[in-house]
């Protein structure tokens, strides 16, 4: 993804809320989404669910099931993280290896299973995923139409470098549904907060 094109689609929040807690819970710095530390993540998109990557032979013999988030989530700790699309810069060179090369450090803390979503078909995911040998240690899952990311609230239009409707680069730490941490990047092609390394120290 080209990092000059997207960053003329910045938009103008901060955006660590966890950070925030973190220093105080500042009533000035709000999230530019419907999403923050406290928020159930399943009610926030009720009625959404997502589609495990696989091959277009799997999605035909399940007979194209999806995954409500309630079976995502519950009684669950999970990381879960979302970026702008499959096979892009940020996301294929840093995004995705942050989270695979940590993924024991994760699981060392308690968590159950580490998530990438991205507006996506889960067909395109999955090809995606194997290339870049992380699904063994991450769950993908499409959200092919965006519904997902629009209840969050982090919807975003990236027709500037021709991706159309897609999502902010952001990561979140959920226990049983509830948002307990919250990263949201200024910028679709940043990688400041929104890492493994950063969810890491949140846990």
């Amino acid at each position: 993804m080209t990092s000059a094109v997207l960053k003329r689609s910045s938009y103008s929040a901060m955006r660590s809320v966890a950070g925030a807690l973190a220093i105080g819970g500042s009533s000035k710095l709000r999230a530019y989404a419907a999403v923050a530390a406290g928020t159930d993540i399943v009610s926030a998109a009720p009625n959404v669910s997502l589609q495990k990557a696989r091959s277009w032979d799997e999605g035909v013999s399940s007979k194209f099931s999806t995954t409500p988030l309630k079976d995502i989530f519950k009684d669950k700790k999970v990381v879960i993280f979302g970026l702008p699309g499959a096979y892009t810069g940020v996301c294929s060179q840093q995004h995705v290896p942050s989270y695979k090369n940590n993924i024991d450090k994760l699981k060392a803390k308690g968590i159950d299973s580490v998530i990438c979503v991205a507006v996506n078909d889960p067909y395109a995911l999955n090809g995606w995923a194997e290339k870049l040998q992380a699904k063994d240690a991450i769950e993908f899952y499409g959200d092919f139409d965006g519904s997902f990311h629009k209840a969050l609230e982090l919807d975003k239009d990236l027709s500037v470098a021709l991706l159309g409707p897609r999502s902010h680069r952001w990561s979140a730490y959920v226990v049983d549904g509830k948002v307990k941490a919250f990263n949201l990047e200024e910028a679709p092609s940043d990688f400041k907060v929104s890492g493994a390394d950063v969810i890491l120290g949140q846990i």
